[in-house]
């Protein structure tokens, strides 16, 4: 829900939102021979309710622009699942779960005079962390076999940007930036635990923000193709990896039983992550032929730091170095609009030892849509139209998980 009022050269928003979800989800184990299965954990329900309010006054001028305000975020879930799957029955039932909010002041500022456009702004947020669960029962008993509450977390963390941008000439800009930002722990960082195969991620009720500061450098222009080159520096602080804590068969505090060809995983905060690069795009009009083309080049290096030097000079899991994407859109003298998109992600590690190796995917979707009026329109949707083996996870003992194939979808759509 949005209320503004925007008539003048000074306004006002207001705006809210909230959003329920539930969903549920059954995981399996593989026999150490990969002959067989068997169920391994049962997520019959996870609530989770998120909602949040923005206010903002601003003043946009001629040279000088303005927006100051403040904006609230609140969420709270809760995960419950059957697990421990003996003599043909789940024998143990698990409840975790949380609540998380973040509260922000903010101040943006823009001056624009024509050729240099300055843009800054400052955030101020307040996190906190609280109502952690973690309950664990025997079902034909009911005794409570793990009761591991934690306790909350709070703080304050400032970020800014700064940037500008010069119009060289009519047909040619320089751009350049740096910032600072933050990102908060989800409740499934937090709280919620997730098998795959034999592996298990354990959640992590002690993890803090992670803090992103970057700077990078722009050209581009409009020489009968509009393009752009950017290189840039990206630093995270105390990023949320999947830490490998062992290997089974082995039984662990917490986790339990890890079975032959499984590993033991726990979100931790850890050292930084380094990662320089450079990105390019370039677009063509032809006619009624809309021809678009990026590529983007990442060198990304984990600093494991006392907590886990084992990852040092690691890349991060699931960071391809390079990636490709293209795209080809029709649009004909009638009402109907077709478009082809390809994407090339190259090979990338799953885990954060880098011992399994996800190879290079390319992904071809396409579209087409017949507009009814300015507002209605049917379409066509084709995902993964070659219907490739894309690899999107891999577990310790080989088994291999894949994204979606070929797909089909007819809708309708109201602008």
């Amino acid at each position: 829900m949005t209320l503004a009022d925007v008539s003048g050269p000074a306004g006002w928003r207001l705006q809210g939102w909230a959003r329920e979800s539930d969903l549920a989800n059954t995981s399996i184990s593989v026999a150490a021979n990969r002959a067989t299965t068997a169920p391994a954990n049962d997520q019959y329900a996870t609530p989770a309710l998120g909602y949040g309010l923005n206010a903002a006054w601003q003043s946009r001028g001629p040279v000088w622009s303005w927006e100051v305000g403040g904006d609230l975020r609140i969420a709270s879930g809760r995960a419950f699942e059957h697990f421990r799957y003996q003599g043909g029955r789940y024998t143990r039932r698990r409840e975790s779960g949380g609540r998380t909010a973040i509260e922000g002041i903010y101040l943006d500022i823009t001056r624009d005079t024509g050729p240099l456009l300055v843009t800054g702004g400052l955030r101020l947020d307040a996190w906190r962390q609280s109502g952690a669960v973690r309950l664990e029962r025997d079902l034909s008993t009911g005794l409570v076999i793990l009761d591991n509450p934690s306790k909350g977390a709070s703080g304050i963390t400032p970020t800014a940007r700064l940037g500008a941008r010069w119009v060289v000439s009519p047909k040619t800009w320089l751009r350049t930036a740096a910032y600072a930002g933050f990102r908060p722990p989800t409740l499934n960082e937090l709280h919620r635990p997730f098998r795959v195969g034999n592996d298990v991620t354990e959640a992590n009720p002690a993890l803090v923000p992670e803090t992103l500061y970057g700077m990078e450098f722009g050209v581009g222009g409009d020489q009968g193709v509009d393009w752009s080159l950017t290189v840039f520096y990206n630093e995270v602080r105390d990023p949320v990896t999947n830490v490998t804590l062992g290997v089974g068969p082995k039984t662990f505090p917490v986790a339990g039983f890890i079975p032959a060809g499984g590993a033991l995983r726990q979100r931790q905060n850890v050292g930084l992550i380094q990662a320089t690069g450079f990105e390019a795009e370039l677009r063509k009009d032809v006619g009624t032929l809309d021809l678009q083309f990026s590529a983007a080049y990442t060198m990304a290096r984990l600093d494991g730091g006392r907590s886990a030097p084992q990852l040092t000079g690691k890349r991060p899991a699931q960071a391809p170095r390079l990636s490709l994407s293209a795209g080809l859109g029709w649009q004909t003298d009638s009402n109907l609009s077709l478009s082809l998109n390809a994407r090339y992600d190259g090979d990338r590690f799953e885990d954060d030892l880098n011992t399994r190796v996800l190879p290079a995917a390319l992904s071809v979707d396409g579209r087409a849509e017949w507009r009814l009026d300015d507002r209605r329109a049917v379409f066509l949707a084709a995902e993964n139209l070659t219907n490739a083996d894309i690899v999107v996870g891999q577990t310790g003992d080989g088994v291999n998980s894949y994204a979606s194939p070929r797909s089909l979808r007819l809708g309708f759509s109201v602008r």
